[in-house]
Parts: C-alpha cells; sequence; structure tokens
C-alpha cells in the first residue's frame, strides 16, 4: 500500500514573530536550514517514503508561495487543498482524506506538520517503516517521540500493551506537564511526547471520524463535495467549512478511538515553536550563543540572536532573544519566549501592519518592499520574477515613476507596449491602464515612485491576472 504524505502547512506561528508573520508565515521560512524553508524540508524529509506528490493543506491566502515552494517537489496546484478559515488539524486531515476518497483513492496518509525539524533523516524513515504494519492492520498510528529531557512545553503519550509489530496501544494522551510530573514520565520510560506526526489509512480515520465526531465528518464532507478548482488549486466551500467544529485530531479523535497505536521515535526531533527551541536546536558558539547575521558580543552568553542587515551589538547580556526586522524589533528573556504571541494578539487588537506583513512583501509574480514614504508619496523596490507579470490594472489616486535598475521590463501602457532596459524609465499617469512584466530569465529589480492623495495597497482596479484576482486589489 503506497504512502502518500499529506502535510500540514496551515499555521501562523505567533510565537516567532516578528519574522512569522500572518500572510508569511514560520513554515515558509528558513529558520533552520540555510536555503531550504521549514515546509521545503518537510518535504525534502518524505522523498524516500512517498508513492506519490504530497498533499498539502494550506490557508488560500499563502497558496502563492507555498506552490512556489513546493513546485520542486512535484507538487502541482492540483495536490494543494485551499482552507478558507482555519479549523484545526482534525477538519484538515478529514478534508485531505476526504479528497482521496474523491478520487478514489485510500492511501496511507503520512500526515506531518510543515514547522517541524528533524535531525535524523535515517531514523525518521525507519520509525515510518516500523509504522506501516499497524497502520495496515487498520491502527492509527502516531509517533511517540522518546523524551530526552524532563520537557513541560509538550503534551505526552503514555503507552500500553505491545502490540507486537513495533507499536504499541496507546493508554492516554497527557496534558503538558509540569516539571515534577514530566520528571516521572521520563524515569518511568512509558511516556512519549506527542510529536503531532501520524499514519493511517484515510478509510479508516474517516470510519473514526464519522464516530466520533460526526459534525466535523459532515462539514468537511461537504466542503469537500463543493470544492472548486480554482487555477488548478483545490478550494474547499467557505460556506461549508467555515460551519465546521474547530478541534484538533488528539480530541477529537485519537483520545476517543480503540484504535490508536503509538510508534517509537528517536530522530532529533523539535517543533521549532518557539525562539528559545530554536536556541536549542541551533549551533552554539563557545559561550552558549546562537548568532545569525552581522552581530558583535562582548561579556554575553546563551542568547539567540538573528539580525538582517543592521550590526547588533550586545554586552553583558545573558540567555536573551533578540531578533532584528527592517519593521520591529523583538527582545524577550528565553524564558518568556512562550509567550510572544501576548504581544501578537495586541498588534492584532490595534490593527498594526506588522502582524500580517513584512516589510518585504511577497506576491505571485515577486516581491515589493517600501524603502521610504511620507505624505503624498513612496518608494517601493520591486522585484518580478522571470516570466512573471502584473495584473493589467490602473490606480484612481495615485501616479507611478518607474525606473529599471536591473534586468529587462515588458511595460504596457494604454495602448503602447514597449521594452525598458537598465537605467531606463517610464510614466505612468493617474488612472492610465498598465501592466509591468518580466520577459528575462532573470529578475527584474525596478523603483517605483507613487505621488498623490491616496496610496493605499487597495487603490488598484485590475482588468486580467494570470493569478486570478480581477476586481479591486489589495497589493500591487
Amino acid at each position: 500500500m503506497k504512502i502518500v504524505p499529506v502535510v500540514m502547512s496551515g499555521g501562523v506561528g505567533s510565537r516567532l514573530w516578528p519574522l512569522s508573520r500572518e500572510l508569511y508565515p514560520k513554515q515558509l521560512l528558513s529558520l533552520v536550514n540555510t536555503g531550504s524553508t521549514l515546509l521545503q524540508d518537510t518535504l525534502s524529509r518524505v522523498e524516500n517514503l512517498q508513492g506519490e506528490a504530497p498533499l498539502i493543506i494550506c490557508n488560500t491566502d499563502h497558496r502563492f508561495l507555498v506552490a512556489d515552494q513546493g513546485k520542486h517537489f512535484g507538487v502541482a496546484p492540483d495536490r494543494i487543498l485551499l482552507e478558507p478559515v482555519g479549523r484545526n488539524t482534525a477538519p484538515a486531515i478529514a478534508a485531505a482524506a476526504l479528497e482521496f476518497r474523491k478520487r478514489g483513492e485510500d492511501p496511507l496518509m503520512l500526515v506531518l506538520a510543515a514547522d517541524h525539524a528533524i535531525k535524523d533523516q535515517e531514523a525518521f524513515e525507519a520509525a515510518v517503516l516500523r509504522g506501516v504494519p499497524s497502520a495496515e492492520s487498520g491502527r492509527l498510528v502516531t509517533f511517540g517521540i522518546e523524551p530526552t529531557q524532563p520537557e513541560t512545553g509538550y503534551g505526552y503519550i503514555k503507552s500500553g500493551k505491545d502490540f507486537g509489530d513495533d507499536s504499541f496501544a496507546v493508554d492516554a494522551f497527557v496534558e503538558k506537564p509540569d516539571a515534577a510530573t514530566a520528571q516521572q514520565y521520563l524515569d518511568s520510560g512509558d511516556y512519549y511526547w506527542n510529536s503531532g506526526m501520524f499514519l493511517f489509512k484515510a478509510s479508516v480515520f474517516l470510519s473514526e471520524l464519522q464516530a466520533h465526531a460526526p459534525d466535523i465528518f459532515k462539514t468537511v464532507r461537504a466542503a469537500v463535495d463543493d470544492a472548486e478548482r480554482v487555477y488548478g488549486y483545490v478550494q474547499l466551500s467557505e460556506r461549508s467549512f467555515s460551519a465546521c467544529p474547530e478541534d484538533s485530531i488528539d480530541y477529537a479523535v485519537m483520545e476517543k478511538t480503540q484504535l490508536a497505536a503509538v510508534v517509537p521515535m528517536s530522530a532529533g526531533w523539535n517543533d521549532v515553536g518557539s525562539w528559545s527551541a530554536l536556541w536549542e536546536i541551533g549551533d552554539k558558539d563557545q559561550d552558549d550563543n546562537v548568532v545569525i547575521g552581522d552581530v558583535m558580543l562582548e561579556g554575553a552568553s546563551g542568547n539567540f540572536i538573528k539580525g538582517e542587515k543592521r550590526l547588533i551589538a550586545a554586552l553583558g547580556v545573558e540567555d536573551l532573544v533578540i531578533v532584528d526586522t527592517k519593521d520591529a524589533v523583538l527582545v524577550a528573556h528565553k524564558n518568556s519566549a512562550q509567550q510572544v504571541k501576548k504581544i501578537v494578539s495586541r498588534l492584532k487588537s490595534q490593527a498594526r501592519p506588522e502582524v500580517e506583513l513584512h516589510a518585504r512583501a511577497f506576491r505571485p509574480w515577486g516581491s515589493y518592499e517600501t524603502v521610504d514614504e511620507d505624505d503624498r508619496f513612496k518608494v517601493k523596490r520591486i522585484v518580478v520574477n522571470p516570466g512573471a507579470q502584473l495584473s493589467l490594472q490602473k490606480h484612481h489616486h495615485r501616479a507611478e515613476h518607474w525606473i529599471v535598475v536591473k534586468g529587462t521590463a515588458r511595460v504596457t501602457r494604454g495602448e503602447n507596449v514597449f521594452l525598458m532596459s537598465e537605467n531606463e524609465s517610464t510614466f505612468i499617469p493617474l488612472g492610465e491602464t498598465h501592466r509591468l512584466e518580466n520577459p528575462g530569465k532573470i529578475p527584474l529589480e525596478m523603483i517605483e515612485v507613487q505621488s498623490g492623495a491616496y496610496l493605499g495597497e487597495d487603490d488598484i482596479v485590475r482588468f486580467s491576472d494570470q493569478y486570478g484576482r480581477e476586481g479591486k486589489g489589495d497589493d500591487s
């Protein structure tokens, strides 16, 4: 029976703010391995196990970034399920299982989070293969991480009867313990960290979901039945999926089923849930500092410091998290790293842009970054990927000046279409229909100077767009 990875990529990762933002969450960032994101690390991890390309479940707003990062691993848009709203893991996994059923398939689903780190690839693969016989026999297999310390930040799984096929019965799922209880769990040898990774037949999971969480089964089935193909993506019905109860797979199914089994895994697993977790798995200097970027230290120890372009100097500080981005700086004690989401909640309550977007905003065609702005003007740096194009559009309240810094631009301005090379420029009058394209093989880099009475991103009227964003827009 073939294994098909199902990768859940719907989280926000608010505890890793200011790097993780709602529209560019942690699984899409390079946080552990230079040159690859957590999502790409996950897709790479399963290449030797999969019977066909993975299925990814993600937020609708992340679809272009997910598709771009997944295309190198054979993930076409029809392998991406789009959630109109987040409803936790049980509905997400149900949507994947029901989509398989809709396609006439019943694979072994290897359910993984997109934002975990695993150091030992061979141990991971071996554990998954040990779980196959149990899953094929009709059990719902979860992978329990063999604890290395009395961790209070994870839930636990208590193992029971040995099934004789490298899996054990699950006696109980246990919430995060205090320090003394966590030590007891470690000493007993019967408890594992709850990894949130699973292996089971799609049909078996659906049967148990229908028995133990019928409301979730019913609403997600309707969302999958009424799903639409939008530019190749599988868009779940917003009306049905929004009506679905919000619940985790543990609460909805695993704690109630009689079919739960646990397979031990020792593979250097980490859920990358906070800055302190990144410090734990990072490469440390002689003073236990994890340093990324241009950093100068004197008498500092036990810190996690990450910068982008500016120099960070730290003197005589211990056990701090310092994260510098272009529009926000986080300074926290490592013991308070789990509470970063409180800052995020305050930002959301004040409708601050720092909770959603980076200074550099990513779009399906490339990215843009605001370099400077004030009353009646804004300066942007725009990068258009090779072969990509922005929508055919106009603005009611602003005019634009475009200057090519690198590459070649094809410009549509009214009825005229022409090419611009480096150091050439053009002017887009207010109300003029226009489009920007990159016909070349290298990224197109431009400076855009906007001027006008209103410079908001929602001042866009689209006439055509290859990414399905016709109508009024909220980005370039």
